[in-house]
C-alpha cells in the first residue's frame, strides 16, 4: 500500500525551537532555496510520519503574530492566508514556547482561529522548569482544543509522540475546535458574514484578515471592489479591530494561564542569567568584557593552531621534496609538484584555523552571548545610522559576507537595511583570515607579553577591530547621502544562557572546514591551476631568446652554474603570461610595496581573497628548483628580495598589504548577492569602488609610514 503525502508548515515565533525540529524531523532530506519572488530562504526537507504517511515540510519564517511587517513575516503569512499562494499545506505544526508561553499563544491562538489542522509542538519544557514554571500540558491542550506534544529537539525527545498526534490529526481523528478564542463586535459580525458568502470555507478571523489585507491578495477586481464596498458599508475600522482582538486575546491567554500555568514564587530571588546580564550588559563593563572576548577569541586561533598548522606544513614540504625526486623532471612533475601539491599545501593548512574560529562563534551563538553583543551595541549603532539588528549581519559577515548580508532581511527599516549591506564586507571574513596568518608570521615577532599574549594575537585583534571601526566611519558618512526617512525600533529576545551543545560545536566546525575545502578549496585549487600553467609558458619566441641567452651563460662560465641557473629561473618566470601581467600593474602598486608578484596574487584574489595564499605558493613554487620544495611558503617568501638585493617583505609592506586587504572588495559572490538584495548595480559599484579606493589610499598611508 502506498503511503499517503502530505504538506506539512512548521510555524512559531523566531527562537522558539522551530529549526532545532525541523532539522530532526528531515534530517539529511533537506533542501534550500527561495520562495517565489521574494529572496527570503525556503527550506524543505522529506519525513516519514509513519508506516502509511510520509510528509514534505517547509520551515516557515519566525513571526510573531498574524500581523506581518517584515518581508519574511509576510511569507509565512501568505502561505497561511493567501488563496493565490503556491505552498498549500494540508496541516500545520505550530511550534510553541513553554518558557515564554503567554507571548507564543497569541500567535498560537490566531492560528488555531482559521480552524486549521494543528498540531502544537511545546519546546522548550525543560528552561519553563528552570524558571520555576509548571504547566498542565492535558489542561494546555483541553483549553486550545488541539493536540499539545512536548517535544526536545535537541534531546530527540517526544518526536514519535508527535508524529503520532501529526498522524492521527491528517486522519482527521482531531478536529479543529468550533469556539473561536475571540468574538467580534456586531459590525464586524456583519462584515464577516458578507465575506463569507464570497469565500463560503474561510473562518471568521480569516475573514477579518480578507477584509484587512485584500489588497496584498491576488484577487479580481471585480472581487476587490465588493470587498471594499462590504468595508464602507459597515464601517470596518483595521486599527480598532486590531487592537480590539489584542485585548481580547490576551483576556483568554491570561485566563489559560491561570488554569494551566502554576508559576514560581514572584519573591524569588533573581535567576542567575539576570545577574549575569547586570555584568555582561553594563555600560561600562559590558562593552570591555565585549572587547575581552574578541581579544581571547583571536589569540586561541593562533594559541590552537600553530602546532596542526606546522605539522600539515611539514607534510605538505617533505611530500613536495619527495616527489620532486620520484617524479620525471618535465612539466608533467612540474605540475604535479609546484601546481597540484602547492594549491593543496595552500588549501588545507588553515583548515585548524577555520574550524576554531568557527568552532568559537558557534559557541558564542549557543550560550546567548551573541544576542547580548545586539543589545550591548545598538545605542553606539544608532549614532552612525543602524541599530542594533546590525550587529548580527556585522558578526556573521566575520564568517563569510554572503549569508550576512542575506540575513539582513531581518532589518525592516531600508536605510539601516541598505547601510547594513554596504558596510557588511568591511568585516574581515573568513577568507581573510588565511592572508592575515601567513603575513603576521611572516613580518611580525612572535613575541609573548607576560608569558601568554601573543603579538599575532593581538595584531589580528587589531586587523578584525579596524575593519569595525572603519565600517562605523562608512556608515556614518553614507547615512547623510542616503534619502530613506524612516522609524525604526529594535525589539530583541534576550535568550536565557545555556551550555553549549558540544555535538552542534563540532558538526559545525567539520561543516565549515569541509565546505572551506570543497568550495573555497575548488576555486583556488582551479585557479593555482591555472597560474601554474600562466607561469610556466609565456610567448615562445621570447622564452626561447631568454634560455637560449642563459644557455649561453652556462657555456662561457661554467664555474657559476648554479647561480645562473637561478637567474635564468627568474628571469623565465618574468617572462612568463603571469610575468608579463605582473609588469603591467607593478607601477601602479609599487608605492604601497609589492612587486608583479604580489600585484598577481591581487589580481586572483578578486574571484576570493583566500586565493592569495594559494598564487603565491603556485608563483613561489614556480620560481624555485627542485632543492626548494622542502621549503615552506613562508620561508620562501621571507627570502624573496627586490632586483637590487632588498627584502620585499619588510614591516612596511607586510602590514600594508594587511591593510590592503582589510578594507579591499574582493569577493565577487558578495557583489553578485549585493545587486541581487537591492535589486541594482547601482549599490555594489558603489561598493567596489569606495573600498577599493579605501584600501589603496590607507595602504599607501601605511608604507609611507613604516618603509
Amino acid at each position: 500500500m502506498k503511503a499517503q503525502q502530505l504538506h506539512i508548515a512548521l510555524l512559531g515565533n523566531p527562537n522558539s525551537g522551530k529549526s532545532s525540529l525541523f532539522n530532526v524531523l528531515t534530517g539529511l532530506k533537506q533542501k534550500v532555496g527561495n520562495f517565489p519572488g521574494v529572496t527570503v530562504d525556503k527550506r524543505s526537507g522529506e519525513s516519514a510520519i509513519s508506516s502509511s504517511l510520509h510528509a514534505r515540510i517547509i520551515d516557515l519564517p519566525g513571526t510573531y503574530s498574524l500581523y506581518p511587517r517584515r518581508s519574511d513575516e509576510w511569507v509565512s503569512y501568505n502561505v497561511l492566508m493567501n488563496p493565490a499562494t503556491d505552498e498549500k499545506p494540508e496541516l500545520y505544526v505550530l511550534i510553541v514556547d513553554a518558557s515564554n508561553l503567554k507571548r507564543n499563544l497569541l500567535f498560537a491562538s490566531q492560528v488555531i482561529d482559521l480552524k486549521k489542522p494543528v498540531v502544537i509542538a511545546l519546546t522548550m519544557m525543560d528552561i519553563a522548569a528552570k524558571k520555576g514554571l509548571s504547566i498542565d500540558v492535558q489542561g494546555l491542550e483541553r483549553e486550545l482544543g488541539v493536540p499539545v506534544i512536548p517535544v526536545n529537539p535537541r534531546k530527540d525527545k517526544g518526536i514519535n509522540a508527535l508524529k503520532k498526534a501529526i498522524d492521527q490529526t491528517a486522519k482527521q481523528l482531531y478536529k479543529p475546535p468550533a469556539r473561536n478564542f475571540i468574538e467580534a463586535g456586531e459590525p464586524s459580525k456583519a462584515a464577516i458574514r458578507e465575506i463569507k458568502k464570497l469565500f463560503p470555507r474561510i473562518s471568521d478571523y480569516a475573514a477579518v484578515h480578507y477584509l484587512i489585507h485584500h489588497e496584498s491578495f491576488a484577487f479580481d477586481a471585480p472581487i476587490q471592489e465588493t470587498i471594499e464596498s462590504i468595508e464602507k458599508k459597515h464601517g470596518f475600522n483595521h486599527t480598532r479591530v486590531q487592537a480590539e482582538e489584542i485585548t481580547q486575546r490576551y483576556a483568554r491567554i491570561r485566563h489559560i494561564m491561570q488554569q494551566t500555568v502554576v508559576e514560581a514564587d514572584p519573591r524569588e530571588k533573581q535567576r542567575a542569567s539576570d545577574r549575569l546580564d547586570n555584568i555582561l550588559l553594563h555600560r561600562v563593563w559590558g562593552y570591555l568584557i565585549l572587547l575581552g572576548v574578541l581579544a581571547v577569541l583571536f589569540q586561541s586561533i593562533f594559541w590552537l593552531a600553530q602546532y596542526p598548522m606546522d605539522a600539515i606544513e611539514w607534510i605538505f614540504g617533505e611530500m613536495s621534496s619527495w616527489m620532486a625526486g620520484v617524479l620525471p623532471q618535465n612539466w608533467f612533475g612540474d605540475l604535479i609538484v609546484n601546481g597540484l601539491v602547492a594549491g593543496l599545501g595552500g588549501i588545507i593548512v588553515f583548515i585548524p584555523q577555520i574550524m576554531i574560529l568557527f568552532g568559537l562563534i558557534t559557541i558564542l551563538e549557543d550560550t546567548g552571548y551573541m544576542a547580548r553583543i545586539s543589545f550591548l551595541t545598538d545605542k553606539l549603532m544608532r549614532k552612525v545610522g543602524l541599530n542594533g539588528k546590525s550587529v548580527m549581519p556585522m558578526i556573521s559577515s566575520f564568517a563569510c559576507a554572503v549569508p550576512a548580508i542575506m540575513s539582513t532581511r531581518n532589518i525592516e527599516n531600508k536605510k539601516e537595511r541598505l547601510l547594513t549591506i554596504m558596510i557588511a564586507p568591511l568585516m574581515s571574513c573568513s577568507a581573510r583570515l588565511p592572508v592575515y596568518i601567513i603575513l603576521i608570521s611572516l613580518v611580525i615577532p612572535n613575541t609573548y607579553y607576560m608569558g601568554f599574549i601573543s603579538l599575532h594575537g593581538l595584531v589580528m585583534t587589531g586587523l578584525y577591530l579596524m575593519g569595525i571601526v572603519m565600517s562605523l566611519i562608512v556608515a556614518y558618512v553614507m547615512k547623510w547621502f542616503i534619502h530613506i526617512k524612516e522609524k525604526s525600533f529594535f525589539i530583541l529576545e534576550l535568550p536565557i544562557y545555556r551550555a553549549p551543545r558540544w555535538k552542534n560545536v563540532l558538526i559545525t566546525m567539520v561543516e565549515k572546514a569541509r565546505i572551506f575545502v570543497l568550495e573555497a578549496g575548488k576555486i583556488i585549487l582551479m585557479i593555482s591551476l591555472i597560474l601554474w600553467g600562466l607561469s610556466t609558458f609565456g610567448p615562445p619566441k621570447k622564452m626561447q631568446a631568454v634560455k637560449n641567452h642563459y644557455e649561453q651563460l652556462l657555456v662561457q662560465q661554467p664555474g657559476n652554474a648554479g647561480e645562473i641557473e637561478e637567474e635564468q629561473r627568474t628571469a623565465l618566470l618574468e617572462t612568463s603570461f603571469v610575468g608579463i601581467l605582473g609588469k603591467a600593474i607593478e607601477p601602479a602598486i609599487k608605492p604601497l610595496g609589492y612587486d608583479w608578484k604580489i600585484g598577481i596574487a591581487l589580481i586572483t584574489s578578486f574571484a576570493a581573497r583566500e586565493v592569495f595564499v594559494g598564487t603565491m605558493a603556485t608563483i613561489y613554487s614556480v620560481g624555485g628548483d627542485a632543492d626548494e620544495n622542502s621549503l615552506t611558503l613562508r620561508e620562501k617568501m621571507r627570502a624573496a628580495t627586490w632586483p637590487d638585493g632588498s627584502k620585499i617583505y619588510t614591516l612596511a609592506t607586510g602590514v600594508s598589504l594587511m591593510i590592503f586587504y582589510v578594507f579591499a572588495m574582493q569577493c565577487m559572490s558578495t557583489l553578485a548577492v549585493v545587486k541581487r538584495e537591492t535589486r541594482s548595480w547601482k549599490w555594489p559599484l558603489i561598493q567596489l569602488f569606495y573600498m577599493t579606493g579605501l584600501a589603496y589610499i590607507l595602504s599607501l598611508l601605511t608604507y609611507t609610514l613604516l618603509k
